[in-house]
Parts: structure tokens; C-alpha cells; sequence
């Protein structure tokens, strides 16, 4: 008989099992003192492990729209509050509607939960408006009317210089206006910019076709001008209240007052002319840091459509004067940047000004989701306790302790020796589950809940199950009398097989349960999924080849009787070899007589 050639394994031969425990052993490592290194030591918990904030939000509808609140204007609001919400790192936060009107908010406790709770009912509905005017936040004068007198008067208009709006320069917050004494003075300001030329005044440059059929209040004497010269005269951007009541009800075709801060800090009151680009035109925003400048900005990239209008506006702007130069960004009524325009811009455009990293990343984020379709008033923001959930995962717990102590007795009981390595394996995945768990939060977010749990604790009866399955595989081997070594090896891929699909079909429940469900059952899905990856790897990397180690020693070779792989406790069959060698000796001689 020919020898088998070098370097050739023969089918069922031994494997080299210290591989395989030398590559487990350094993915151990790595990942444990990964965890030690980041500072988390421990799973982010829920918010019904960890409590939160509760937040519930009450649709308001504008005035003649009664019927926007609708159930598809909810669904789309809870979408972009959830991907705002989970945008900032707060993952398991929970976002549903309550009824016909109410979108709940439930905010697990962590490092993002304050951005999170004063991102989820911001409105973000984005304008670019055309400046006509600008002037100082002064406390308004009792008698709007009154004529100046000749000492305390100022300059109609704003004197300032405002940064250019191309893309790596500085854009600043806006002009910066000369405070004017009397109120009378805003007062022609306001009627001087009114009634010079307006770059938004030809139909094709408005925000909306029927801009062009709006009331002109550039004629003279119209009441139009005079009710917004006196709002403008009126408007006090000092008050928090005033400042919120000036945007309400605007429309984007309409002429209207906003306040807004300038690069120093100071607030200023603005009148701006109708929308010309607004944030559904807006492809992408993110707070990024200016290393030229040393400031942090916001930068947004623009859809197609929205560069042709965003290039027809800054190409008209920037053949205008101070301040009719700039256009205002305006975000829920209040002006963030007022930058001026010297030149036509198209594709892009960014917002700088007083940013820090976290208002400058907050912006971008909230533009990046988009506006929401309704505005909402926030009903109440309560305070969730894990006193509960405490006490449900205490139960849950023990139960899993229980479970566990059962699943161990039936393997000592059942396979004696071989429980060992069952045991060993079940903390190794025990381990890497745990470790993943820590890194996972900080890295994409994830949060344990109590449905996560429960899906750990149901991750030991599909773990043991793999086990049992190639136990069960080396025993039938064994019965069928083989020894244990070459019998470890041929059971191998028979039970890799069953392994293999058993973790499949397992790891497409949890997959499917992941994409179709929403909420508290995704922790439930993820966990299971990524304990039946463990578990394939575990089995491969330390079950087989630990079992292929103790085949070689006395105890399990043997087959000691406590072993669990005594040959005469399993009913094994005489030696395979022996038997064949046997029944040809015996049949010989017949075969040759007949022949």
C-alpha cells in the first residue's frame, strides 16, 4: 500500500487545535484590554436599567391647517426625531406616537441626553431670506411717533462691515448695526429699505410662484409698510418672548422681522424679504473646524435644484450695497448668520459665527435630518426612574441563573468529564459577549435593555445546544468503535454541519426581528444575533480544539468511566479493524471452494 505523500493530511486525520486556541486567546486579550483602555467597563444600560427623561410633545397646527396634523405628518416627525435623537450617539432611544396629536420621546441617561432633549422638538425649519435691514436690539421708545431730537439722532442706515460668504473666508454673523436713539429712526430705515429695489423682487427669484402675487409694500402709503415699519420699531430682541412671536405664522413669501445675534453677541432685529432657498434644498450639513480660521462652522451642500436657487439669489445679492448685501440664514425664526455676499456662490455655502463644537455638530445634525413637517410645544419632560427595571432585571437575573445552574447539572450529570470543556466554552462566550457589549456602547451607540438580556440568557441554550450536538456526534463515533482520537476528528464535520445550520437559521430570526420591529425588541434581536455569532466562533476556535487536546490524555483516551466516553457505558462495538479483519479470514475459504 502506498504511503500517503508529505505535507498531506489524510481525510479524518488530527488537526493542529494550538492555532486555533493561540488566535481565541489574542482576540481575548485584544478586546479585554481594549475595553480597560476606553474606560468602559461596563454595557451602557437602557433607560429601564438606567432611567432617563420622558418627554412628550403636543403638535401644534398653524393657523388654517388644522388637517396637517395628520398621520403622516406624525410618522414622518417621529422619523426624523429618532434619527436626530440616535444622529447624537443616544442609541435605545425610544420615539412613538401617542394618540392623534402626541409624539412620546423616552431618553436613556448619558453624556448626549441634554443635546438630545432640546434637539427632539426643534422645529429646524431652514430659510435663506435676503437682509433689507438691520438694526440694534434696543429697548423700543414709548411714543414710536415722536421725532427725534437733533442731538440723539443716528444714521438711517446700519454702518458695519460684514465678511464676505465664499467658501474660506470669513463669513461672520452678519453686519453689525449703530444702535439708533429714537425709534423713529428705525422707523425710516425700515421705509428706506422697503422702498429701494429689492432683489427679491421679481417673480422668478421668490422662494414660492405665488410670491408674485403678494401686496407690494414698497408703494408709498401702503399699510403693508406701515404695519411692519411699526412692528420692526416695536420689536424688542431682548425679550426671549418677542423674539419667539416674530416668526410665528410668517410664510416664506412673506416680508418679515427675526432677531438674531451678531459676531460679537449682541442681538440684533432684522427685516427680511421672502425665502429664496429653504432646508429641503439643502443635501448635507455637518459642524466642522475651520483650521484656517480656528472656528468651528457649518457646512451645507446643496441639491441641484437648490444651487440654481441659491446661485440666481447671492448672484443678485452681490451686486446690491450694505446691508441689502447679505442674506440672513434663518432657522425656526431666528437669524443664526447674516453673512454678506460679494460674489455668485452655487454648490455649497457654510454658517459661521459664535459656534462652539457642540452647537456647531448639534446644527449640522439637525440640518441634516431635516425639518420637521409640524411644530410642537413640549407638554412635559419627566424623569424616569430605574427602580423598575431594577427589580425586572434582578428577576430576570436570577431566572438566568437558574437556568444556567440547570443547564450545568444536566452536563454533569449527563456527561460527566466531558461537561468540563461545555462549561469552559460557556465562559468564554460568557466573556467575549460581555467585552463586546462594553465597546459596543461608546462605539456604535448600543444600549443593554431587558429585552437584550433576555435575549443573553436565551444565547445559553443555543451555545449548549452546539455542544451537545458534537458530543453526541464523538459518542456515536465511539459506539460504532472507534477510538477517541481518530473519533473526535470524524465526528467533526458531521457536527460542524448541523452547527453551521442550526446558528443560521438562528442568526436570520434574529436578523428579520431586528428589520421589522421597532423600539425596546431590537435589543432583543441584536443581542441573540451576536451571541449566535459568538457561539460559531467559540465552537470553532476553543470547543474543538480543546477537545482535540484532552483526546490525547489518559483520563478521556482512556475512557475512564467518568469521562463521559467510557466505550462500555456507550454500548460501542467491538474494534472496527478487528472485525472486518475477522469476518474476511472466516469467508475466505468458503469463496475459494465455490470458486
Amino acid at each position: 500500500m502506498a504511503a500517503p505523500k508529505k505535507g498531506r493530511r489524510p481525510a479524518g486525520g488530527q488537526s493542529r487545535p494550538g492555532r486555533a486556541l493561540a488566535l481565541i486567546l489574542i482576540a481575548m486579550v485584544a478586546l479585554t484590554g481594549g475595553m480597560f483602555w476606553s474606560g468602559h467597563t461596563t454595557p451602557r444600560l437602557g433607560i429601564d436599567l438606567a432611567g432617563g427623561t420622558s418627554i412628550t410633545l403636543k403638535a401644534k397646527a398653524e393657523p388654517g391647517q388644522e388637517s396637517a396634523v395628520n398621520e403622516t405628518n406624525m410618522n414622518t416627525a417621529v422619523g426624523i426625531i429618532e434619527r436626530r435623537v440616535n444622529g447624537l450617539g443616544v442609541s435605545e432611544a425610544e420615539v412613538q406616537t401617542q394618540g392623534r396629536e402626541n409624539i412620546i420621546v423616552n431618553i436613556p441617561k448619558g453624556t448626549n441626553e441634554k443635546q438630545a432633549r432640546e434637539q427632539v422638538g426643534t422645529t429646524a425649519q431652514l430659510y435663506f431670506r435676503p437682509v433689507l435691514a438691520v438694526a440694534a436690539a434696543e429697548q423700543p421708545q414709548p411714543n414710536p411717533s415722536a421725532k427725534p431730537s437733533g442731538s440723539s439722532t443716528a444714521s438711517p442706515k446700519p454702518s458695519a462691515s460684514a465678511p464676505t460668504a465664499d467658501k474660506g473666508k470669513d463669513k461672520g454673523k452678519g453686519t453689525t448695526a449703530t444702535p439708533s436713539s429714537s425709534a423713529s429712526t428705525q422707523g425710516r430705515a425700515v421705509t428706506e429699505a422697503l422702498k429701494a429695489p429689492s432683489p427679491t423682487a421679481t417673480p422668478s427669484s421668490s422662494a414660492s410662484p405665488k410670491a408674485s402675487t403678494t401686496p407690494n409694500p414698497t408703494q408709498s402709503g401702503d399699510p403693508a409698510t406701515n404695519a411692519l415699519q411699526q412692528k420692526f420699531a416695536a420689536l424688542n430682541c431682548l425679550d426671549p418672548k418677542q423674539r419667539t412671536a416674530a416668526g410665528e405664522g410668517v410664510k416664506p413669501t412673506d416680508t418679515t422681522v427675526a432677531c438674531g445675534k451678531n459676531s460679537i453677541g449682541q442681538w440684533e432685529k432684522y427685516l427680511l424679504g421672502p425665502a429664496e432657498v429653504d432646508g429641503k434644498d439643502v443635501d448635507d450639513a455637518k459642524g466642522v473646524l475651520d483650521q484656517q480660521r480656528g472656528m468651528w462652522i457649518v457646512t451645507m451642500d446643496f441639491t441641484s435644484e437648490g444651487a440654481k436657487k441659491f446661485q440666481k439669489i447671492t448672484s443678485k445679492l452681490s451686486q446690491q450695497t450694505e446691508p441689502q448685501n447679505q442674506f440672513a440664514i434663518v432657522l425656526d425664526g431666528e437669524v443664526v448668520s447674516a453673512p454678506s455676499v460679494r460674489q455668485t456662490l452655487s454648490a455649497s455655502a457654510e454658517i459661521s459665527g459664535s459656534f462652539n463644537q457642540q452647537s456647531a455638530q448639534d446644527l449640522g445634525n439637525i440640518l441634516s435630518y431635516g425639518a420637521l413637517p409640524l411644530t410642537f410645544d413640549t407638554q412635559s419632560v419627566d424623569t424616569v426612574t430605574a427602580a423598575l427595571g431594577g427589580e425586572q432585571l434582578q428577576a430576570g437575573l436570577i431566572a438566568g441563573a437558574i437556568g444556567l445552574a440547570l443547564v450545568v447539572l444536566y452536563l454533569v450529570v449527563y456527561y460527566r468529564g466531558l461537561s468540563f470543556i461545555a462549561i469552559l466554552s460557556l465562559a468564554v462566550s460568557a466573556l467575549l459577549t460581555y467585552v463586546l457589549m462594553a465597546l459596543l456602547g461608546p462605539a456604535i451607540g448600543f444600549a443593554l435593555n431587558l429585552p437584550a438580556v433576555c435575549g443573553a440568557i436565551v444565547a445559553i441554550g443555543i451555545t449548549a445546544d452546539s455542544f451537545i450536538v458534537y458530543f453526541e456526534r464523538i459518542r456515536d463515533e465511539i459506539r460504532e468503535g472507534r477510538t477517541l482520537r481518530p473519533a473526535v476528528e470524524r465526528a467533526w464535520p458531521r457536527a460542524r454541519r448541523t452547527i453551521l445550520v442550526s446558528d443560521f437559521v438562528s442568526f436570520l430570526a434574529a436578523a428579520v426581528l431586528f428589520i421589522v420591529t421597532v423600539g425596546k425588541v431590537k435589543g432583543f434581536a441584536f443581542t441573540l444575533g451576536l451571541t449566535t455569532l459568538l457561539d460559531i466562533v467559540v465552537v470553532f476556535l476553543f470547543t474543538k480544539p480543546v477537545m482535540t487536546l484532552l483526546a490525547r490524555t489518559k483520563f478521556f483516551g482512556n475512557g475512564h468511566k467518568w469521562s463521559g466516553l467510557d466505550p462500555k457505558s456507550l454500548g460501542a462495538k467491538p474494534p472496527l479493524r478487528r472485525s472486518r479483519r475477522q469476518s474476511v479470514t472466516a469467508a475466505g475459504p468458503v469463496d475459494t471452494k465455490e470458486a
